[in-house]
């Protein structure tokens, strides 16, 4: 992958590495877990994003550009690429640019930290 333009960044899946550990339901979150937290599921709070998640992650090779995306949704590249950008900056997504193209893929380790933060396994 290459290195993103500047004011894009990529972030890290979720900044909750001591949340991973200590799970919503065992221990109460600190204020900036909270917060980090509520950032990722707020990106997630829309049908929209909910979709674009599963159709980049079920897109051949993991990865998907906004033309592969269009048709699918039914709505305009500018809408599709605002959604995205909502995802790349809280991390769910990674964007590669490549010529006029931009890449989008998964961040697993988003939604593991998710999982994880999430789960009521002991």
């Amino acid at each position: 992958m290459t290195t993103p333009p500047a004011g894009i960044q990529n972030r890290p899946a979720l900044p909750l590495a001591e949340a991973c550990c200590a799970p919503l339901l065992r221990q109460p979150l600190t204020a900036r877990q909270a917060a980090d937290l509520a950032r990722l599921l707020k990106a997630l709070a829309d049908p929209t994003r909910l979709r674009l998640v599963s159709l980049v992650a079920a897109h051949e090779g993991g990865e998907a550009c906004v033309c592969d995306l269009t048709e699918p949704l039914g709505l305009t590249q500018p809408t599709i690429s605002h959604h995205l950008k909502v995802l790349v900056e809280a991390g769910i997504f990674t964007r590669d640019k490549r010529g006029v193209w931009a890449y989008y893929a998964l961040v697993p380790s988003a939604m593991d930290a998710l999982s994880a933060v999430l789960s009521t396994a002991p």
